[in-house]
């Protein structure tokens, strides 16, 4: 599905989640232009994950649209929301879900794959050497170190050139220097790629990095 070059890289209206419980989640309006840095801000429990889940199509508003580039997500189903999520949007997981069975360089070239696109192993080994784990790229997930690790799934978040990049608590676990690394990787490759950078966390540390800010509370 073409999207619009014109249109905001992401725009949230009129969101309501419903957990089936009688418990719901409203949440705020949110406009992001192309190549803008997003933090989603607040602590356990608030509903960052479910407004990632939310924006990444994994899970369905009650009411409200969200918007990827011009295009509604509640008009996608099944293959065709998945293939417009796989081709432009990137997603880097608190917990980093690398296929255990494929090398690095596989992982990357599945993620095009399962999006419908070629598979263009110059664009994957490019990557890797930018983010420094060329090196590790015939390796399978479980012999790297952690922060290689962190840098194979954004190298995958980005292999697909994709509109948006949404990261799940990508510094809560680390130290303060650590954390910084992962900062400056995400910014400096996501704006490489000209994509818009959408981080839900409680870690107060990235407060100063982020405009706009979005606080939920629980």
């Amino acid at each position: 599905m073409p999207v619009s070059d014109t249109a905001p890289a992401l725009e949230l209206d009129g969101l309501v989640f419903d957990y089936g419980d009688g418990q719901s989640l409203r949440f705020p309006g949110l406009s992001l232009e192309a190549g803008a840095h997003c933090l989603v801000l607040g602590p356990s429990g608030c509903g960052k994950s479910t407004l990632l889940h939310l924006v990444t199509g994994l899970l369905r508003p009650l009411a409200g649209t969200i918007r990827v580039a011009g295009t509604d997500l509640g008009v996608l189903r099944g293959a065709a929301l998945d293939r417009f999520r796989g081709r432009h949007m990137g997603v880097v997981f608190q917990r980093l879900h690398l296929l255990p069975a494929l090398s690095v360089r596989d992982n990357l070239l599945a993620a095009r794959y399962l999006a419908g696109l070629p598979r263009d192993p110059a664009r994957v080994d490019t990557l890797l050497e930018r983010l420094g784990v060329a090196h590790r790229a015939g390796a399978r997930p479980d012999a790297l170190s952690f922060g290689q690790a962190q840098r194979v799934a954004i190298a995958r978040a980005l292999v697909n050139a994709p509109t948006l990049v949404v990261c799940d608590e990508p510094t809560s676990n680390l130290d303060d220097r650590n954390a910084a690394e992962v900062l400056s990787l995400l910014f400096e490759h996501a704006g490489q790629e000209r994509a818009t950078l959408l981080v839900a966390t409680h870690d107060a540390r990235l407060r100063p990095h982020f405009e706009p800010l979005v606080e939920l509370h629980a």
